[in-house]
């Protein structure tokens, strides 16, 4: 199996694959037309990516079989091109929900103290201790969760370490959840800027969350309130988040930026960073080793399993439902050719398959095959199916 490694990634992780067997190619330059052409040239089964950008173009240029987003979002990827193309997308959650929690609450204290201007001042050769002994502290004061995922859960936990009560919002948080959390939980966005202190921003982006936090939500925030994004920065209006910035005083740590380059490094020039209330980071939130060594492993246990099994671990763009109405269930002796007059008979018949399974029962003499199709059968369908081998027990039709 060749293994396109198109972002950094940990030479643990690079000893597992060769270790494997694979034909690893590590190429953590590659970007756009550099990378079509190395698909193209190298025609990997497997291309592993971080913040690389994975258009249609590189979907299309060799034989892909499984892209890996070695981290949690993909939204850099073409995920419906894949599809298209029968490219399995995966991804690795969960594996650095530690550090961004750890970078969120960072960014907490670092506002509150104003860490980064004490640094500037001093090395700048200025000591201005009473302008910098004027911090709120945090005892006490409420958090505020938008989303309540892994990293969002890592978050509580290090709020009620420093005494912060939380109110949460996530599209799946039950009260029984929200009380085994220990958090309140409310109704809506809205309820969670109007009620904390420090709001936190934990979803990922997808077709629900990009805006989601927008100019409603900052008029909602308390004045001098501290705003965190470590998600994505499509969840926010920008413009509204700098409006809120300069009209009431919302200072904000942010880790993701609208105009951030894809690579490691390039020219920025995002004003949001020039406003005195930003304090910013250059999307590190997973940047640590513990995280990049989880993720590695992650990202190899993923293409084990496909190349030993053809399963996807956390695979992100198979079918939920299908348009399959009923289910065709075959009993069979098991021997060779039953499975192939059945699937002729079905051709025949202009009907199609949606999804398909075998069961084999111990001692490997009979199995029952289960064929979800697009259209139900008719009697005579029925009767060639059952006609198709002498190896065939039973036919029937189960209603989905």
């Amino acid at each position: 199996m060749r293994v396109l490694l198109a972002d950094e990634f940990e030479q643990s992780g690079r000893d597992q694959l060769l270790a494997m067997g694979c034909e690893v190619r590590f190429a953590p330059k590659l970007k756009d037309e550099a990378l079509v052409a190395e698909v193209e040239a190298f025609r990997p089964d497997v291309l592993v990516v971080r913040s690389t950008k994975v258009p249609e173009a590189v979907l299309a240029a060799g034989a892909l079989k499984l892209v890996v987003r070695a981290g949690a979002g993909y939204n850099t990827i073409d995920v419906a091109a894949a599809s298209r193309r029968g490219i399995y997308v995966s991804n690795c959650p969960g594996k650095n929900s530690i550090a961004v929690a750890e970078l969120a609450f960072g960014l907490i204290l670092a506002l509150d103290r104003q860490l980064a201007d004490n640094v500037l001042a001093l090395r700048e050769g200025q000591w201005n201790k009473s302008g910098f002994s004027k911090a709120r502290g945090l005892f006490g004061r409420r958090l505020g969760l938008i989303g309540v995922g892994q990293i969002g859960r890592e978050m509580v936990s290090r709020a009620h370490a420093f005494g912060l009560p939380v109110v949460a919002w996530s599209r799946s948080l039950t009260p029984d959840s929200a009380a085994a959390l220990g958090v309140q939980r409310v109704d809506s966005p809205l309820e969670v800027a109007a009620s904390a202190a420090i709001v936190s921003i934990h979803v990922a982006l997808n077709a629900a969350t990009r805006g989601l936090i927008g100019a409603e939500f900052f008029a909602a925030m308390q004045p001098g309130a501290y705003f965190i994004n470590t998600s994505r920065a499509e969840v926010v209006d920008q413009q509204a988040l700098a409006a809120a910035i300069e009209e009431n005083g919302i200072r904000a740590g942010l880790d993701v930026f609208a105009g951030e380059p894809s690579g490691g490094t390039g020219e920025f020039t995002d004003s949001i960073v020039h406003h005195k209330g930003v304090y910013g980071t250059h999307h590190i939130g997973a940047s640590t080793e513990q995280a990049q060594e989880a993720i590695a492993a992650e990202t190899v246990r993923i293409i084990r399993t496909f190349r030993t099994t053809g399963h996807v671990p956390n695979v992100v763009n198979l079918a939920r439902s299908t348009p399959a109405t009923c289910a065709l269930v075959v009993r069979h002796l098991d021997s060779p050719g039953v499975l192939a007059g059945v699937l002729d008979s079905i051709r025949l018949a202009g009907i199609n398959v949606q999804e398909m399974e075998n069961i084999i029962f111990e001692g490997a003499e009979a199995a029952v095959a289960r064929i979800h199709l697009e259209s139900a059968p008719d009697a005579d369908v029925l009767a060639r199916v059952g006609a198709s081998s002498p190896h065939i027990l039973e036919v029937s039709v189960i209603q989905l």
